[in-house]
């Protein structure tokens, strides 16, 4: 039998950005309907639990806070702070809105994205290579966007951000894996509202609600273009997406897999997002597809699909917000990291006044669209 004529459709072959941020993970973004979005305002959030995906969030931070030629900020020692900046004031601004977040950092990666890592590290490697060489012509801008390319976090610097957290008041989990599955496994839950990441896996993970652009929020300058855009939230419920489609969230990860996901970044070669759909609509399933395409894996896609499915989970963990101590965020960001005192203790009453007006008291929820 043969497959029937699906158009023109081909796989991008770049990975898609976000404002110059390289985002990892499936793009069902031109899947994505009307029905199942809607873009909000940060205060319409008030009173809701989020479960952020850590890492994401911290590389937002490190690629968007740098100097002109792309060097991210430093203390003294040559320590890396942009992700720490970051972290501290959007966590305090989140806050004013009256948005709780719980912080989920990942475990151990899975052998499932070994090739992905790899991949990852020598983009980095290469990126790192542009960047002065674009630095050495005097090509700031595309310094700058090399620089934030090869951007990488370590143990320390993760460390670090867990020990802000802890000192701000603010909870955080540690995921056995991936931090996007514990992240929609809470949501999946109930114990929290929503999942928040630029990432669509948290949905293929079983997020019910996926929060997009929470830690970017604000005015954001195209990449290499004069031209300053007005970033603002963007909710996706998972069943309003699969309803809308007509398909499960199994075929949803079926599609993801034909695309390519963090497990196997290749994709299927001519497949885009609208042929993936029209694939599984008429056949039902990935494995049904994978009979009439011709397709390589470098990883069995069925075990992807398992682990989208199933992925190693904690409920070993406590959501609770206590009273900033602000003793010790001055100790952490003006001793150690050499931040300005002012500015830390400025931001300290606000994230004091904060914590009393919605962490302590009970807030109305979004309207009945959300719930």
């Amino acid at each position: 039998m043969k497959p029937p004529y699906l158009g023109r459709d081909k796989r991008e072959k770049t990975p898609y950005t976000t404002y110059g941020r390289e985002v990892v993970g499936v793009n069902l973004k031109e899947l994505i309907p009307n029905q199942a979005k809607k873009i909000i305002e940060l205060i319409e959030l008030k009173g809701k639990i989020v479960s952020i995906d850590g890492y994401n969030a911290l590389y937002q931070f490190l690629t968007a806070i740098r100097q002109p030629d792309g060097t991210p900020l430093r203390d003294s020692k040559g320590r890396i702070t942009s992700h720490l900046s970051g972290l501290f004031y959007r966590t305090i601004n989140l806050l004013e809105h009256g948005i709780k977040p719980v912080y989920v950092f990942d475990g151990k990666p899975p052998e499932l994205k070994a090739m992905e890592i790899a991949r990852r590290k020598k983009v980095k490697e290469e990126a790192v290579k542009k960047y002065e060489e674009a630095l050495a012509k005097g090509d700031l801008e595309a310094a700058k966007r090399y620089a934030q390319m090869a951007s990488k976090l370590t143990e320390d610097m993760v460390d670090a951000a867990k020990k802000l957290l802890t000192a701000m008041g603010i909870p955080w989990v540690q995921a056995l894996a991936e931090g996007e599955a514990q992240a929609a496994h809470m949501a999946a839950k109930g114990d929290v509202w929503a999942a928040g990441s630029q990432d669509y896996d948290s949905l293929l993970f079983g997020a019910p609600r996926l929060v997009r652009n929470l830690t970017i929020t604000g005015k954001r300058k195209l990449p290499g273009k004069d031209v300053f855009i007005e970033i603002k939230p963007e909710v996706i419920i998972l069943d309003e997406l699969l309803k809308t489609l007509g398909i499960t969230r199994e075929q949803l990860i079926d599609i993801a897999i034909l695309l390519g996901t963090d497990y196997n970044p290749e994709g299927v070669k001519g497949i885009g997002p609208k042929t993936a759909l029209r694939y599984i609509k008429t056949y039902g399933s990935l494995e049904k597809v994978l009979k009439i395409v011709k397709a390589e894996f470098s990883v069995d896609p069925l075990k992807i699909k398992e682990y989208f499915l199933n992925p190693p989970v904690t409920d070993n963990y406590k959501i609770e917000w206590k009273e900033p101590d602000g003793e010790e965020v001055v100790k952490i960001l003006v001793y150690e990291y050499e931040f300005s005192e002012t500015r830390v203790k400025n931001a300290l009453s606000r994230l004091e006044k904060a914590f009393r007006e919605h962490v302590k008291t009970k807030q109305l929820g979004l309207d009945m669209w959300f719930r």
